[in-house]
């Protein structure tokens, strides 16, 4: 059942929602959850973790059981076929988390939402938000099933279509990209390393292959026109076409798979009034560099320490410092995701110079290392 009043209402219980939920109820805080689905996810996209979203959840007590039901991957290459263009190694950076933890968000929204159960919360389902009010005392809210509840603050991280920015008003400006992605989990024998994430490089589009747990590999990929359900031929082309030559890695197995189209978009504003954004309902982009989940994670928990604050007695102005520094983190991350992705679809005439320059850069130690810094997330410190 819905209560009628809490300190904070959170929209959503993706990676971004739980989080912010964990971040208040240790805090002690009233803090509900709802989601607009029956049940979560158990077949989702996200599937990296960088060394600053763990070092940001370790004082949840959620970094120890991620990393124990993840894989510890050391590296991160950019290639072009078997050529590799620029190494990432994260080993010499200064973090208790030296590499990047793949592990599905399936998993990672179970670590939090546990947390959330011990901490005395819960998600309540399925409760879908239809109508935002809000005055100086709250946000009165209406969800379809009639029940209204009012919240000292809402926090909007219910994805991409967001019904909660839509209802404060606040734009998501940006644009598409043309191309649809094809995701498949896989398991794969053959040309693959086990200890890296790999960005191919192709004039036919991005592919990104990563190990994750049980001997399984994620398959990124973008085509055209995706279809709906991957099956092992269609993934196997796109391995022979963009992936490894010397040694070809060759489909066994396609366990899951499915499509979906990327925007790239940031909103316009993090914060109206009593109503705030994180996640996917704030900022969306392409998956190149793994960045999309962790940013929400780290949305999450930025706002839990500002809402904290300002449920203790702060100035409701404190919540400007959320977005403060949080909306010029999207706008890089996006960027960085962008260049990536169109770096990676280079015209095949210019592809040896592309090349040429990536290989000097991946020469110099500095590129290097402040790309392991962005990549890792630690720059965001």
């Amino acid at each position: 059942m819905l209560p009628t009043t809490t300190d904070v209402l959170v929209v959503g219980a993706g990676p971004a929602g739980l989080t912010v939920a964990v971040g208040l109820a240790r805090r002690g805080r009233r803090v509900t959850v709802v989601d607009g689905r029956a049940e979560g996810d158990t077949t989702t996209r996200a599937a990296v973790v960088h060394a600053r979203t763990l070092e940001v959840l370790e004082p949840y007590g959620v970094a120890g059981p991620l990393v124990a039901r993840g894989v510890r991957v050391p590296r991160f290459t950019i290639r072009d076929r078997d050529r590799v263009l620029v190494p990432v190694p994260f080993g010499g950076l200064p973090t208790a988390y030296p590499y990047t933890l793949m592990v599905s968000q399936e998993v990672t929204e179970r670590v939090l939402l546990d947390r959330l159960t011990e901490l005395g919360g819960e998600v309540l389902r399925p409760h879908t938000v239809t109508a935002l009010k809000q005055d100086d005392a709250g946000v009165t809210v209406t969800f379809a099933s009639g029940d209204t509840l009012v919240a000292g603050y809402v926090v909007g991280a219910d994805g991409m279509h967001s019904t909660v920015r839509d209802q404060a008003g606040i734009g998501f400006s940006g644009g598409a990209y043309d191309e649809s992605f094809s995701l498949a989990d896989v398991r794969l024998s053959g040309g693959v390393p086990e200890n890296e994430v790999i960005l191919y490089f192709s004039p036919d589009g991005v592919l990104v292959v990563a190990p994750l747990p049980g001997g399984v590999h994620r398959i990124v990929a973008t085509v055209a026109e995706a279809p709906k359900d991957p099956g092992p031929d269609f993934v196997q082309r796109l391995l022979d076409t963009r992936g490894p030559l010397a040694r070809r890695a060759v489909v066994d197995e396609v366990l899951w798979g499915s499509r979906f189209r990327v925007q790239h978009r940031v909103a316009d504003t993090y914060r109206a009034g009593r109503i705030l954004l994180a996640g996917d309902a704030a900022h969306v982009h392409s998956p190149a560099g793994g960045q999309g989940m962790n940013a929400g994670i780290v949305d999450g928990a930025a706002l839990a320490e500002v809402l904290d604050a300002v449920l203790g007695g702060g100035a409701p102005a404190l919540l400007d410092a959320y977005e403060a520094t949080r909306r010029p983190a999207a706008r890089q991350v996006v960027a960085l995701a962008d260049r990536l992705t169109r770096l990676a679809t280079t015209r095949r005439a210019l592809r040896p110079i592309r090349d040429l320059v990536l290989r000097a850069l991946a020469a110099l130690p500095p590129f290097r290392r402040a790309l392991a810094w962005r990549l890792s997330g630690l720059v965001y410190r």
